[in-house]
């Protein structure tokens, strides 16, 4: 927008040097707004799918002996403790087995 802003400024207003200088400095920066915009957009990795559970902690909604349920992140899960939880715990993702979290109490 500022680009096309300097050039209409460049042929209609300005006079012959000064146009010039308007549109390279509009042009540039351009570059630097869209270098940056770049940048924010990639500051961060979108994490997505069931591996990006593991590491998470959530609360045992039904005993783990060794199944129950888990609420992770606001999502209710079937879970598998080894060492069994009572209801209330809290518990960290360890693994994921196809639609079963393997979780550790915490």
């Amino acid at each position: 927008m500022l680009f096309l802003v300097a050039v209409l400024l460049a042929i209609f207003v300005l006079p012959h040097p000064w146009g010039l200088v308007a549109v390279v400095v509009a042009g540039l920066l351009e570059i630097a707004e869209t270098g940056l915009f770049l940048w924010w957009s990639q500051r961060r990795r979108a994490t997505v799918g069931v591996e990006s559970l593991v590491g998470r902690q959530g609360v045992v909604l039904s005993a783990l002996r060794p199944e129950g349920q888990v609420k992770v992140d606001g999502e209710i899960w079937r879970a598998r403790c080894d060492g069994g939880c009572q209801t209330g715990s809290r518990v960290v993702v360890r693994a994921v087995d196809g639609l079963t979290l393997e979780v550790d109490p915490a």
